[in-house]
């Protein structure tokens, strides 16, 4: 269904990404207040106490942007547009592609022949600091961990902004197609996961005692 009370713009021509869009030009300079944004995008939500005016504003002010931009674009010199058309280019056409589900680790799958994964008892685990360890995303360390046939299993929940929703959860493992795809984000706000230390994981020796314990409890 279509939410005919939301409006998504394509903003990825402009050279500016969803925040700066929204931050500098939007706010900043016209005084529009919006919330939601994606890399190449921002959302309009309109309510009942939205006015014709407050409409045609909005129209006026993208027109006025876009006419700015023309004139810009008109006055560019060479090195100054090939810069611009790359922006536009990374935005638009060299954007990550979204990974796919990996599964479940082995400790956290419930008895049986099913995807299914027990989120809960990985968040528990997770708040045992000694469970835990942390991955540098641009350490050589993780690639070669993964190429030697060792699992990785996210210990948080990594929810980059935008798309706003999680491409990792506790439990899962840590597939290379995930690894690109937060190695390729350009946006600074990511929650569950800290620059400065890295991809939180369980330690081997959690996962071992896990699925040691897990295979008694099946067992009996």
């Amino acid at each position: 269904m279509l939410d005919a009370s939301r409006v998504t713009v394509t903003v990825g021509g402009t050279g500016w990404d969803g925040d700066t869009f929204k931050t500098k030009i939007l706010m900043d300079k016209y005084g529009i207040q919006i919330n939601k944004t994606s890399r190449n995008t921002v959302l309009f939500m309109t309510n009942i106490g939205t006015t014709r005016s407050s409409v045609a504003y909005l129209i006026e002010v993208l027109v006025e942007v876009a006419k700015e931009l023309d004139e810009l674009l008109d006055d560019a010199s060479k090195m100054e547009r090939l810069a611009f058309d790359r922006r536009v280019k990374s935005l638009v056409q060299d954007v990550p592609p979204l990974p796919d589900f990996s599964r479940f680790h082995e400790a956290f799958r419930a008895p049986g022949d099913t995807p299914e994964g027990n989120i809960r008892a990985a968040f528990f685990l997770a708040y045992d600091e000694e469970n835990c360890d942390y991955m540098p995303l641009g350490d050589r360390s993780l690639d070669d961990a993964m190429a030697s046939g060792r699992e990785l299993v996210s210990a948080s929940f990594i929810i980059p902004y935008p798309p706003g929703f999680p491409i990792l959860v506790p439990g899962q493992v840590i597939s290379p197609g995930i690894l690109a795809f937060m190695r390729a984000l350009d946006v600074t706000e990511i929650h569950g996961y800290r620059p400065d230390l890295g991809l939180r994981t369980f330690t081997e020796e959690a996962l071992a005692a896990l699925t040691e314990t897990s295979a008694v409890v099946a067992a009996e």
